[in-house]
């Protein structure tokens, strides 16, 4: 099996899980969801940690939270993506899937807008385009239903900003995220310290409950970990539009399986967006083409300038 082949059925495997996580979570709606979020955190921490120390690769998380400079960055980091988490799980629970799913879909747009506000990076007319589109999507579910889809802009803004700050890290996707759990730890352990000793937490009172609570941890880690894999086997354009499975999948779950409200307004909405996503795949790919083009050209005029030989014998 070649390394391009690996990486797809990597990539659709890690989008698959995120994509059906909506099931897991769902079957978690009796347990608050700060509490299933501390038990995320931690459980999280304790897989991580474990495939660092099976990789032996522990000392690259001490160098890591031993820095102020990456202990603010990772603190950011981790800020959004626990901001992040408990959204999703929260709009789950609370029967607005449907918004999580659309929140997914208009991140790599806000991805992008993100970069061109807070970087500068400059933007084609075809990303400009379906920004404009996912912003009339956004405005007339607004409008039409009423209501701000608050969950969707904050669920997309959230990981824009979580991806934006990632740049600045120099460590691998696992270090990283294990660094940014090992800041949550204290908090979530703090959290369901408290809710045992109050209310009571639902931990250890109900088997079941209790299973998928500790399965959150490698639920969270595992579609990390292949889509890690299989990114780095992959065009940037490829990773792209494969990773569209998983707001598909939260979207199906969502609709069909949850039975969520989806009128004339949303496949409004919803078209707009798929739109604005076609549009903008398709300037990735044409922009991912034309820098693989430039570096094979690149590479070739090495070669001749570092083997005159081979030009002189070329000519006629």
């Amino acid at each position: 099996m070649t390394d391009t082949r690996k990486g797809v059925l990597a990539l659709v495997a890690a989008c698959t899980i995120w994509g059906l996580s909506p099931l897991f979570y769902k079957a978690l709606s009796d347990v608050a969801p700060l509490e299933v979020l501390a038990h995320r955190t931690l459980w999280s921490l304790a897989f991580f940690a474990g495939v660092l120390a099976l990789q032996g690769r522990l000392r690259t998380l001490w160098a890591a939270v031993s820095s102020f400079a990456s202990i603010r960055v990772i603190g950011f980091a981790a800020i959004m993506i626990s901001t992040n988490w408990f959204l999703f799980i929260f709009s789950i629970q609370v029967g607005r899937a449907t918004e999580a799913s659309m929140g997914y879909y208009i991140f790599p747009l806000v991805a992008v807008l993100l970069g061109r506000v807070v970087l500068g990076e400059r933007l084609s007319r075809s990303q400009w385009s379906a920004i404009l589109l996912a912003a009339i999507a956004v405005l007339s579910l607004t409008v039409g239903l009423q209501i701000v889809p608050w969950i969707s802009l904050m669920l997309a803004t959230t990981f824009g900003m979580y991806g934006l700050v990632k740049k600045r890290l120099d460590l691998g996707p696992v270090v990283s995220v294990t660094a940014e759990v090992l800041l949550l730890s204290p908090i979530a352990a703090g959290w369901l310290i408290v809710l045992h000793f109050g209310q009571g937490g639902v931990y250890g009172e109900d088997a079941v409950q209790t299973a998928l609570l500790m399965t959150s941890g490698p639920l969270t880690a595992l579609p990390l970990i292949l889509f890690s894999y299989g990114a780095r086997r992959l065009t940037l354009s490829t990773v792209g539009i494969v990773q569209y499975i998983n707001p598909t999948l939260q979207f199906f779950c969502a609709v069909v399986i949850f039975g969520e409200p989806f009128g004339p307004i949303h496949l409004f909405a919803f078209a707009l967006i798929w739109t604005a996503l076609a549009i903008y795949s398709g300037s990735a790919y044409r922009q991912d083409k034309a820098r693989r083009k430039a570096l094979i050209v690149s590479e070739a005029d090495v070669v001749v300038s570092t083997n005159p030989s081979r030009e002189a014998s070329a000519k006629p």
